[in-house]
C-alpha cells in the first residue's frame, strides 16, 4: 500500500486551537468566539495558499504549566467544522490520544469525518501521555507499555471497522466489540492514513511497524529522526521476515516542528522576544524549540528543512509562533516552492 504517490514533500500546520496565546490582539486572546474565528481563517487561507494539511491537537487541557487555564477546542469537533468550510486541504490531529474514546467509536468518528470531508481525513493517533490529564478527566493512566498495547488492539479493531463489509467482531485483552457495524466507510481507499506519533523506541516503533502508513515525531531533531527511521527500519525487517509483508518501504517519516518565519532577522528577533519565557534568555528558548533549526528568514528554515529531507523525511508539520495570514504566504512563496 503506497499513499504517498513520487514520495513528494508534504507541507502541513498546526492550526489555533484557543490556547496558544500571542497570535491575536491581547483583548481577543481568551475569547472563545474570536479564538474559533481565528482557527477558522487561518485553515481557509492555508487551504487557498497551497498547504496540503491541518493538523489539531487531541488535548482536553494546555500541556504548558502556564497556560492550563486557557480556552482549548476539542479537537475531532474543531476538526469537522473546518472540515466543511475548507475544500482541497487534508485534515488530520497529532495526535489522536488512543484512551480518551473507545476505538469503535473514534472509526465511527473518522469514517464519518472522511465523508464530511468528501475523502480529506488522516488518523494521527498515539498511546496518550498527558498523564495530568487524564486524572483531571477521569481516565485510567496506565503503564506505558500497556497503553501501546491497547494502541495496536484499537489499530487493529478501526482498520477492520473501516473495511469490513458488513460488521466486525474483536476479542482482546483490552478490547472487544461483537458484529459492530460501521456505516457509512470511510471514502478513501484503502482507508485514510493512519499516521502514529511518539518517542518510544521498545514498543511504540513496533507497533508504527505494524500498522502506520506515516511515522511523527513530535519536536524531533535530525539526530532524533535519523535513530527513530533505523530503528523502524529495523522493526519492518523483523516484521516482514516474521510475516512475509514488504511493508516497511511505504512507511512514510514525518516530524513536527516549531517555526518563526519573517522577513528579516530584526523580526524574527522580536516575535521571540514576545513569546519567550520572562526567566529564559533568548538561547535557552530556541534550544527548546529544536535549536531553532526551523527558526528565522526563510533562508535559515529552507537550510533546516533540508537537513531532514537528506533523512528521508518528506512529511513536515509546523507549529508557526507568531501566526497570520502574512507567515503562512511568506513560507509558502519562499520555502515551499523552493523545495
Amino acid at each position: 500500500m503506497n499513499q504517498f504517490p513520487e514520495n513528494k514533500v508534504q507541507f502541513g500546520l498546526t492550526i489555533p486551537q484557543g490556547w496558544r496565546g500571542g497570535d491575536l490582539p491581547l483583548q481577543q486572546e481568551n475569547d472563545p468566539v474570536k479564538q474559533y474565528e481565528f482557527s477558522k481563517s487561518i485553515s481557509i487561507e492555508a487551504d487557498n495558499i497551497g498547504f496540503d494539511s491541518i493538523y489539531a491537537y487531541d488535548h482536553l487541557i494546555p500541556y504548558y504549566k502556564n497556560d492550563v487555564n486557557k480556552n482549548i477546542f476539542e479537537c475531532l469537533t474543531l476538526l469537522s467544522s473546518l472540515s466543511a468550510i475548507t475544500k482541497r486541504i487534508k485534515i488530520g490531529q497529532i495526535v489522536t490520544c488512543n484512551s480518551y474514546r473507545n476505538p469503535s467509536l473514534l472509526a465511527k468518528i473518522t469514517s464519518t469525518l472522511d465523508v464530511i470531508s468528501h475523502g480529506r481525513s488522516e488518523l494521527g493517533i498515539g498511546a496518550g501521555w498527558y498523564g495530568r490529564e487524564y486524572e483531571a478527566y477521569g481516565y485510567d493512566f496506565p503503564p506505558h507499555a500497556t497503553r501501546i498495547n491497547q494502541l495496536d488492539e484499537a489499530i487493529t479493531i478501526i482498520k477492520a471497522m473501516w473495511s469490513n463489509e458488513r460488521s466486525s467482531s474483536f476479542e482482546g485483552k483490552y478490547y472487544k466489540l461483537k458484529d459492530a457495524i460501521c456505516n457509512p466507510k470511510p471514502i478513501q481507499k484503502p482507508h485514510p492514513i493512519i499516521m502514529i506519533g511518539g518517542s518510544g523506541e521498545k514498543y511504540l516503533l513496533k507497533v508504527a511497524a505494524k500498522h502506520a502508513d506515516r511515522y511523527n515525531l513530535f519536536f524531533g531533531s535530525p539526530s532524533d529522526i535519523k535513530r527513530k527511521i533505523s530503528l523502524l527500519n529495523e522493526y519492518c525487517k523483523s516484521l516482514e521476515s516474521n510475516i512475509g509483508t514488504n511493508h516497511h518501504k511505504d512507511i512514510q517519516y514525518s516530524v513536527v516542528l516549531p517555526c518563526i518565519v519573517r522577513d528579516s532577522e530584526e523580526e524574527v528577533n522580536k516575535i521571540i522576544e514576545q513569546y519567550k519565557r520572562k526567566d529564559k534568555t533568548a538561547e535557552q528558548y530556541l534550544k527548546d524549540l529544536v535549536g531553532g533549526i526551523t527558526i528565522g528568514v526563510p533562508e535559515r528554515i529552507l537550510k533546516g528543512i533540508h537537513e531532514y529531507l537528506d533523512l528521508g523525511v518528506t512529511h513536515f508539520i509546523f507549529q508557526f509562533i507568531g501566526l497570520n495570514e502574512k507567515s503562512l504566504k511568506l513560507f509558502y512563496s519562499k520555502v515551499m516552492r523552493k523545495i
